[in-house]
């Protein structure tokens, strides 16, 4: 809002959300004041039609709409397609079929993620989307999905696709403790000196991109008009191994373990059980991203952020943070998903 001061924004809401989504208005309106009376509330639903609108409604929002962020989707590795398919591809398409109607619309910016790549090995481009790939999980496939929704429109479009998505890299906030916290999780319940497991070799890289990165970068590309019909990879250019993020972890919470190498199929045996599942709170689809030998370039996305000096940090630089963050919040903020 700051880059674009002159500028309202609409933001649909599912009603149960409703009293959440107000209170994030105050809070946004009392640090940042020149926000106040930019932000409306819209309530609807994406995975209805006209987005859950009254038909004069959504007639009124597509007259005035110019831009539109479409964030909204089910993060959930372990999501049945069923469900999947009815909020990230549905959805998506609801949301395609209001901005068609749209006199003045100009572009949309789709955030999608850097795991449309499923099971593709090897360097992972910007400019691939279907390389043959199959998928490790219900979440991967329909983001795909949505992604070649987006692209059959034919509307003006930039694409966005981030890494796995942690705190600020300055406070260490989130709104939601998964993907790598679920290493942290069972770190904390486990003793010291202890055993840890290291799926596969731990050698392969695990891209962690933190939240402030994604949306100043998001910010910045989308004021761009030369970003319409590009997608652009969100993801860290230096991305450290997943040993060396648990060693990181186990550092920042002052524990020593010796971490025994299991094999990816052992370790999926291991985790499948519901009780296993339930004590460590990690979903067995997660123990996909521990071995996978996957690369994502993101040349376009550094090229196109060169002059705003936004880049992604380091992440041994702010790992600490998030796991000083996880360690106060880890009892208030949720794991599950938000549908």
């Amino acid at each position: 809002m700051e880059l674009q001061p002159d500028e309202r924004f609409d933001c649909l809401v599912q009603e149960k959300f409703l009293g959440v989504a107000r209170r994030s208005v105050e809070e946004i309106e009392a640090l940042h004041p020149h926000t106040r009376g930019r932000l409306g509330l819209v309530v609807g639903d994406i995975t209805a039609p006209r987005l859950g609108l009254q038909a004069a409604e959504a007639k009124t929002l597509a007259r005035r709409v110019t831009q539109t962020w479409h964030l909204a989707a089910v993060y959930d590795l372990a999501v049945a397609r069923r469900v999947g398919l009815r909020i990230n591809v549905e959805g998506t398409r609801n949301v395609l079929e209001l901005l068609a109607d749209a006199p003045d619309f100009e572009q949309l910016h789709y955030v999608s993620t850097a795991y449309v790549s499923g099971t593709a090995v090897g360097d992972f481009l910007e400019t691939d989307l279907d390389v043959g790939q199959g998928f490790k999980n219900f979440y991967e496939e329909t983001k795909f999905l949505a992604e070649v929704e987006v692209i059959k429109s034919g509307l003006p479009a930039a694409v966005y696709r981030p890494g796995v998505v942690v705190g600020d890299s300055r406070t260490g906030e989130t709104a939601k403790f998964d993907g790598p916290y679920f290493a942290l999780r069972a770190m904390t319940r486990l003793p010291s000196p202890g055993v840890f497991m290291k799926v596969g070799s731990g050698h392969r890289t695990i891209n962690l991109v933190p939240v402030d990165f994604v949306v100043e970068a998001l910010a910045q590309l989308a004021r761009s008009e030369a970003s319409v019909g590009q997608t652009f990879h969100l993801t860290d250019p230096n991305p450290p191994t997943v040993f060396a993020v648990e060693e990181l972890f186990a550092k920042a919470l002052g524990k020593s373990f010796v971490f025994v190498p299991v094999p990816t199929a052992l370790a999926k045996v291991f985790f499948t059980p519901g009780p296993m599942q339930r004590v460590f709170g990690m979903p067995v689809q997660t123990v996909d991203y521990f071995d996978h030998p996957v690369r994502y370039d993101c040349s376009l996305a550094t090229q196109a952020l060169a002059d705003s000096g936004v880049r992604c940090p380091r992440f041994q630089d702010y790992a600490q943070r998030l796991v000083a963050f996880y360690r106060e919040k880890r009892a208030t903020v949720r794991r599950e998903a938000m549908i």
